[in-house]
């Protein structure tokens, strides 16, 4: 394998940089697989209870697909994809965006605030199950001091969005 890329050398990570990055992926996929195992029982997906309890928690329950999509980490066009699969489940529905012609409001049915209420206790039970009950308090910090600092380098490095 060459050490050289099209923009130069190639940066390899060391033995320590390899394993904390390793070990990072291996607790991701850990936590998201239990998770997401727990919360296909309630019948929702974890881009499902992102969505519903986002909107849960905005003024009129509702929000733009541009907003939630920025949200996510998704284009606009996989929200919307999306979107379309929960609005054929009742779980929410479309509206027109007073402030944006051309965009559309995400808005959480009250059959969806009730799938978000009877789902929420399992799910939190899931995530004490698989992440807050196996660290220590310190932990705790320690992971939302070092998620700021990543969260802040990839906004400061993020494109505007129009």
């Amino acid at each position: 394998m060459s050490k050289r890329s099209s923009d130069g050398p190639v940066r390899w990570l060391n033995p320590d940089e390899e394993r904390a990055w390793r070990a990072f992926r291996r607790m991701v996929i850990a936590v998201q697989t239990g998770t997401a195992r727990d919360l296909s029982r309630a019948g929702l997906s974890e881009p499902d209870y992102e969505v519903l309890s986002t909107l849960s928690e905005r003024p009129d329950h509702a929000g733009t697909l541009h907003e939630q999509a920025a949200k996510m980490g998704w284009s606009r066009s996989r929200l919307s994809r999306h979107a379309t699969r929960m609005e054929a489940r009742g779980l929410i529905r479309r509206a027109p965006d007073p402030a944006d012609g051309r965009g559309c409001l995400l808005v959480l049915t009250d059959h969806g605030l009730d799938t978000l209420i009877d789902a929420a206790p399992a799910h939190l039970e899931s995530v004490r199950h698989h992440f807050i009950d196996r660290l220590a308090p310190e932990d705790l910090t320690a992971l939302e001091h070092i998620a700021g600092k990543v969260e802040a380098q990839d906004r400061a490095h993020r494109p505007p969005q129009p």
